[in-house]
C-alpha cells in the first residue's frame, strides 16, 4: 500500500542516505522518456522539500535537456537490503550549471569530484512510500572508479570540449544549456 506526503519525513531522509544508487526520470511532452541510474554519494537532501545531486560527466544530458523543456523530475530509491521499500519524490526540477550562483550555494554538500558538470535539483510536490517486496535483496560490491579516472585523465579543458561536443543536445536534439558561449 503506497503512503504520500507533502515533504520528506525525518525516517524518509535517514532512508536516502544509507541508498547507494538512486535512478532520476524526466520527459518532455515529445521525445524519450529518460530513466537513469545514479550511484556514488552524489544525492543531497536540502531541506524536507528541496533535493538534489551532484550530476556527473556523463554519455549524454537527458535530464537537463528535459529539465528546460518541461520541468517535471521523478527520483526513485529502493532498498536493497532486509528491509524492503521503495520511496519516490515527485516535483519541478531545474539545472544549476557549474560555476552558477546556485551551483556554488550547494556545492560545499557534495564531496569534490573529477567530472561533475552539475546539480540537478528538485523542488519536492508529492514523497510516496510503497512496500518493494519484490525488489531483490543484494548487497553492493564496491564503487566503479572509472568516470573518476576518466575525468582526471581528460582534465578540466578536455571536460568543457566534451561537455560542448557531446553534452549540449539530448538524443532529441534539445538543448540541454551546455552549449559554448556563441553557439
Amino acid at each position: 500500500m503506497a503512503d504520500f506526503f507533502d515533504r520528506l519525513q525525518d525516517d524518509h531522509i535517514a532512508f536516502i542516505h544509507r541508498q547507494p544508487m538512486f535512478f532520476v526520470a524526466t520527459a518532455a511532452a515529445d521525445g524519450r522518456i529518460n530513466l537513469s541510474p545514479k550511484g556514488r554519494d552524489t544525492f543531497r537532501v536540502i531541506d524536507p522539500a528541496i533535493g538534489g545531486y551532484l550530476d556527473l560527466t556523463g554519455s549524454g544530458n537527458e535530464t537537463a535537456a528535459h529539465l528546460k523543456r518541461d520541468g517535471r523530475i521523478t527520483f526513485m530509491f529502493n532498498s536493497f537490503d532486509k528491509k524492503p521499500l521503495i520511496l519516490r519524490l515527485y516535483g519541478r526540477g531545474r539545472v544549476a550549471a557549474k560555476g552558477s550562483a546556485e551551483f556554488e550555494a550547494h556545492a560545499d554538500k557534495f564531496p569534490e569530484t573529477p567530472g561533475a558538470r552539475q546539480i540537478i535539483l528538485i523542488d519536492i510536490q508529492s514523497v510516496q512510500t510503497s512496500c518493494g517486496f519484490a525488489v531483490p535483496e543484494m548487497q553492493l560490491v564496491s564503487e566503479r572508479d572509472i568516470l573518476t579516472k576518466w575525468s582526471l585523465a581528460k582534465g578540466e579543458e578536455g571536460l568543457r570540449d566534451y561537455w560542448a561536443e557531446r553534452n549540449a543536445k539530448s538524443i532529441d536534439g534539445f538543448e540541454t544549456g551546455m552549449a559554448p558561449e556563441g553557439q
